[in-house]
Formats: structure tokens, C-alpha cells, sequence
């Protein structure tokens, strides 16, 4: 059997499975095919992780509610040896593990998926007067001192508690507010708390998520939720701004421990976020019908969301790989490196298109003058690699603080992945410009950008992203389609266009 037979056989069975697993799990899993159909439904995972010491351990975690227009849809606990109970409290539900005996650290999961079906306002809570805080005598001399002087330009308690938060965030405080800031052993929100206990206003603190997509690693952020004499009013303490943010998720309302671990010690709790475009009622189903249906047990949604998160950037990646095979096998685009323009796209993804296309020219600029001068060393390609990834930390370090300084926050968001993908960049065109001259740098420079815009500019597609993730075996199909591309001996259209002429002439 010729060879191109037997590519064309292996492509078409790669692409049928693949389309043919799509169409499963649209047509009997009721999974949206396009993203227009679809809610934006959050995963948030909380994962609590401690030390056990002697004795029987019991860990308790607050459950959040279903607040500010948000629907709950599912929830899911992971606690392999532990016994497990959902306890109703006058402050919610808590979910307690316990275990008699442990020998070894331990991680506990609480996953919930919910979305925000509309903006609501939070039902009202009965109003509690906090006891005035316990201070040394130049803490109490500082606080009554800062409270006169804010009621005095305050015309009620929110003003009051704008003015508050103002006076404790500024880069420069007044000098009771820097003394407090300086001398109080807890977080400047304790020290607001504090202070409003001690005007005598109504307050306390509403812990929640910031929702962002793909972050992993989060803590619980802190709100102000102070009371006029009529109604509860939320404040950010770090801006002041006044109202529940629209992607703050919140977790906890009220005072009180959000975990309690007794029995152990280095308890930790941190939170992974995830973004799906599904309909809220197709998430709802594919939970409740997971055991009839193994598919779902081995797709990415069985991972944790911190694993998900993780996926949802790699499996853009063949896109990416594809829009390559195009533009080098049928176009004819020159690159410096075969697959160097996927890395220089996902460093685009860690900024922005036209933020990162700056980064990338100005680094690749200093860095090639940099370069040329450690030529001059003749160090090996270790160490002169090692000196480059150096250099371009440090310029990446001065950039962002200069990006800083201007309010381009978007060059702050650049890690050290794309440092790596910019220092081998750097030196293999220097060891191009070596061998083949500054003409060559410039078309194999110039094509590898090209085709990385391209690369990031589908991968940015919505449709893109989400097939790539809910639909992974369109990866497959696509692996065949490669393999045709890939048997393509023809013209390519670069090649076409070069000897146009020798067309005319006949």
C-alpha cells in the first residue's frame, strides 16, 4: 500500500473519530456545540490543606450562600477516610470532616458551580452593636482623634466610612492613621472594624472570591458592610467604592472563623476558579447524570479546577500548531524555528496582543545588541544562554517597572515563562545573524511575528476556546487534517506569487 494511501486512511479514521465523539456528546449529552448558547457558569474549588497532630482531627468550613442574585447549582466534597456532615447553623450551612487518627498531611476538596442569573440586593441581617476595641492609652489618644476628625467632615456613616477608608489607604496617612496602621497587629480592614466599633456605626467584614478565570492559588478578599440606621451598605477597602463588585463571589457574610481545624496545624485555604460557557441546565446534567455516562468520568471535567484551569491554555496549543503547518507547508512563511511562533503566541496570551508585541520588539532589540557584545567573550552555549536569560530578566524587570509608572498595567502580567520563550528567541537569532547575516534575521524574524499574530489571533477566538475544551477530540480530527497537510508536495503560494512572471512569459 502506497504511503499516501496509508496517511489518507490513518487521517480519515482520526477525523471520523473525532467528529464522530463531538456529535455524541452534542446530540446525547446536550452539550452547546457554540458558546452563544451559553451561560458563563463558574467552577470555584476550595482546597484545604494541614498538618494533623495527636489525636482525632475534625475540620469545619464555612459554605457560602446563594447571594446577590446567584444561583448554586451544585456541590461536590472529596474526603477519602473522613467521615463527612452538613451541619445547618444560624450563619449557614458548614461542612464538617472528622477522622479519629492521621498520620500524614492531608488535602480536603469542596467544589461548587454556580452563575449569576441577575444583579439583587442582599437581604437584610439584624444590627449588632460591636464592643469597642481594647487599646493601649496612645491608641485610644490616636483613634478618638481620627474619629473626631472624621466626623467632623462626615455627614452620616457612609460618608464616615469613605472618608475612613480614604485616611487609611492614602500613600501618605495622616499621623493618628499611620500610627494605628503601624502599631495594630492586624490586617488595615481590622483596623477599619475597629475604628467604626469605636464611632459606634454598625459594621463588619463580607469575605469572598474574586472571580477570575483560570486563577489558581486565590484567598478569601475582604468587604465592608456598614450600616446607615436603615439600610447595610457594602464598601471595598481597598478603593472605597461602594457596592457588591460584579466579580466578587461571596463566601462568607458576617463574623465569625470561615475554617476551623482542630487536630492540626498549618491549615490552609485557597481557592481555584474556572469559566465555563455552558448552559446552567447542561451543567446541572452532566452532574447528575455522570454515572450513567463513563464518558464524563474521563473527560477534563473529572480533573480538579486547578488541573482544568491548566488545560484550558494547553489544549489551544494544536490550534496554534496548525496555524503553522498552514502558513509553512502552503504559504511558504519563513520562521526562525519551527514551532518558535506557538511560544512567542503564548506569551502574547500572558499580555496582550499589542502590549506584548512592544514587549517582544524592544527586548528582542536590546537583547540582540546584548547578545552580540557576549559574543565577543566566547563563552559556551550554556553559560551564554544562562547570561541572556539574565539580561532579559533584568530588562523585563525594568520594563514592567517603567509599564508601572505609565499605567500600563497589562506589561505587569508577564511571567517567567515568556522570559524563557524571549531569551531562546534572542539567541537563535543571534546565531542566525551569525551564520546567514542581518537580511536573513529580519525575513525569518519577521515571518516567526507574522505567524505568531496569526496563532494568537485564533486562539483568542471565543468559538475556538471553547470547542478546544469542552470538545477535545476535535483534537484528533485535527491531528488528521495535519497529516494531510503534511503530505502536500505542491507549490506553495509564496512560491506561486515568485515566479508570476515566467507565467506571463508564455
Amino acid at each position: 500500500m502506497a504511503s499516501r494511501t496509508k496517511v489518507g486512511l490513518v487521517a480519515g479514521a482520526l477525523i471520523l473519530f473525532g467528529l464522530g465523539l463531538t456529535a455524541y456528546k452534542v446530540i446525547s449529552l446536550d452539550l452547546p456545540l457554540w458558546p452563544g448558547e451559553s451561560r458563563e457558569v463558574w467552577t470555584i474549588e476550595s482546597k484545604i490543606s494541614f498538618k494533623p497532630t495527636d489525636g482525632p482531627v475534625e475540620v469545619e468550613l464555612q459554605m457560602p450562600q446563594a447571594l446577590g442574585g446567584w444561583v448554586l447549582l451544585e456541590e461536590h466534597f472529596a474526603s477519602s477516610g473522613f467521615g463527612f456532615s452538613v451541619l445547618e447553623q444560624p450563619s449557614g450551612k458548614i461542612a464538617r470532616w472528622s477522622r479519629q487518627t492521621l498520620e500524614y498531611p492531608t488535602t480536603l476538596y469542596y467544589k461548587i458551580q454556580g452563575y449569576r442569573a441577575h444583579q439583587d440586593d442582599l437581604p437584610d441581617l439584624p444590627v449588632t452593636e460591636s464592643a469597642p476595641p481594647l487599646l493601649e492609652p496612645d491608641q485610644d489618644a490616636a483613634m478618638e482623634r481620627l474619629v473626631a476628625d472624621l466626623r467632623e467632615r462626615s455627614s452620616g456613616a457612609l460618608t464616615f466610612t469613605s472618608l475612613l477608608i480614604q485616611a487609611l489607604t492614602q500613600p501618605e496617612p495622616g499621623q493618628d492613621a499611620e500610627f494605628l496602621l503601624g502599631t495594630y497587629r492586624q490586617t488595615p480592614v481590622q483596623v477599619m472594624l475597629d475604628v467604626l466599633a469605636y464611632a459606634g456605626i454598625p459594621a463588619h467584614t463580607v469575605r469572598g472570591i474574586r472571580l477570575q478565570d483560570g486563577r489558581r492559588r486565590q484567598t478569601l478578599s475582604a468587604l465592608l458592610e456598614v450600616h446607615d440606621g436603615e439600610d447595610w451598605q457594602l464598601f471595598d477597602p481597598e478603593t472605597g467604592a461602594s457596592g457588591l463588585p460584579d466579580d466578587f463571589f461571596i463566601w462568607q457574610r458576617g463574623d465569625g472563623a470561615v475554617l476551623r481545624v482542630m487536630g492540626g496545624r498549618d491549615s490552609r485555604l485557597e481557592f481555584a476558579l474556572l469559566s465555563n460557557s455552558l448552559p446552567a441546565k447542561t451543567v446541572v446534567s452532566m452532574e447528575q447524570r455522570s454515572d450513567d455516562f463513563a464518558l464524563l468520568n474521563f473527560s477534563i471535567y473529572a480533573l480538579p479546577v486547578e488541573q482544568q484551569g491548566i488545560f484550558k491554555g494547553i489544549l489551544l496549543l494544536p490550534v496554534a500548531a496548525f496555524v503553522v503547518v498552514l502558513m509553512r507547508i502552503l504559504v511558504g512563511i519563513r520562521t526562525s524555528g519551527t514551532f518558535m511562533p506557538i511560544l512567542i503566541a503564548l506569551a502574547f496570551l500572558q499580555t496582550t496582543l499589542w502590549v506584548g508585541l512592544g514587549i517582544f520588539l524592544t527586548l528582542v532589540s536590546v537583547g540582540l545588541w546584548i547578545r552580540s557584545w557576549l559574543s565577543y567573550l566566547n563563552l559556551l552555549l550554556v553559560a551564554r544562554v544562562s547570561a541572556v536569560v539574565i539580561v532579559v530578566i533584568l530588562l523585563m524587570a525594568a520594563l514592567a517597572l517603567v509599564s508601572y509608572k505609565l499605567g500600563v498595567d497589562q506589561a505587569l502580567t508577564v511571567t517567567f515563562f515568556p522570559t524563557v520563550i524571549l531569551a531562546w528567541t534572542i539567541e537563535r537569532m543571534s546565531i542566525l545573524w551569525e551564520e546567514e547575516g542581518g537580511r536573513e534575521v529580519l525575513m525569518q524574524g519577521g515571518g516567526s511575528l507574522l505567524v505568531a499574530v496569526l496563532a494568537y489571533l485564533v486562539m483568542s477566538i471565543s468559538v475556538v476556546e471553547h470547542l478546544t475544551f469542552n470538545f477535545p477530540e476535535l483534537l484528533v480530527s485535527l491531528l488528521g487534517v495535519i497529516l494531510l497537510v503534511g503530505k502536500y508536495t505542491g507549490y506553495r503560494l509564496s512560491e506561486l506569487y515568485r515566479f508570476r512572471n515566467m507565467v506571463n512569459m508564455k
